[in-house]
């Protein structure tokens, strides 16, 4: 692939992922916040960012990425994600316990809250079994499945969240980068199960 190409696919998954928080970091909305509060939300769009950016890697559509380092750098990207999930999460509990309790319960008015901790716990529930794995005695084969079924709670989850959140986040840019992590997420699940159909 020629270099020029290759360059061009990198700049537009970081203009994906860093335009929406540049103009996030913009708003006047901030002026009102604290900075713990700040840091949730941003938090938040990184962790969107990266599930963008994990069925590329998986997949092995990021160029100059052999397949077993994009395996690899996906894992350490889903630690990644983890993380600033914790913080997300952890940053908004500190601002508004009571606000994160009822929404942790499912008993929040805004109608985000729900998607995003239905996201959360598929989230959490992928790096569990990772780590668990081997000890659990799953196959690949079994992994695969349970994997997919929850990236796609996942993504599902965290587009409807953050379309739904009225925040700090720029309309269009948000709109384009829940898009492509939508079409990413179902390109790879479809090119999965195209090769792992059986011929007839």
């Amino acid at each position: 692939m020629r270099l020029a190409k290759v360059t061009l696919i990198w700049a537009a998954l970081a203009a994906a992922i860093c335009v929406p928080v540049v103009a996030a970091a913009a708003s006047p909305l901030l002026a009102w916040r604290d900075p713990v509060y700040i840091l949730a939300c941003f938090a938040g769009m990184i962790a969107l960012g990266l599930v963008l950016v994990q069925p590329l890697l998986i997949a092995g559509y990021l160029p100059g990425l052999p397949a077993y380092r994009g395996r690899r750098v996906h894992y350490w990207i889903g630690g990644a994600l983890v993380v600033t999930l914790l913080v997300h999460v952890g940053g908004l509990w500190i601002t508004s316990p009571p606000d994160m309790i009822d929404a942790l319960l499912f008993r929040s008015p805004t109608p985000f809250s729900p998607f995003g901790v239905v996201a959360m716990w598929a989230i959490l529930a992928v790096a569990l079994l990772a780590a668990l794995r081997r000890r659990l005695g799953m196959g690949p084969r079994s992994w695969r499945i349970v994997h997919m079924a929850l990236a796609a709670v996942i993504v599902a989850g965290s587009v409807v969240h953050c379309m739904l959140v009225e925040g700090t986040m720029e309309t269009m840019s948000k709109a384009v980068l829940c898009a492509l992590v939508l079409a990413a997420a179902i390109k790879v699940m479809a090119d999965v199960w195209v090769r792992r159909k059986p011929a007839r």
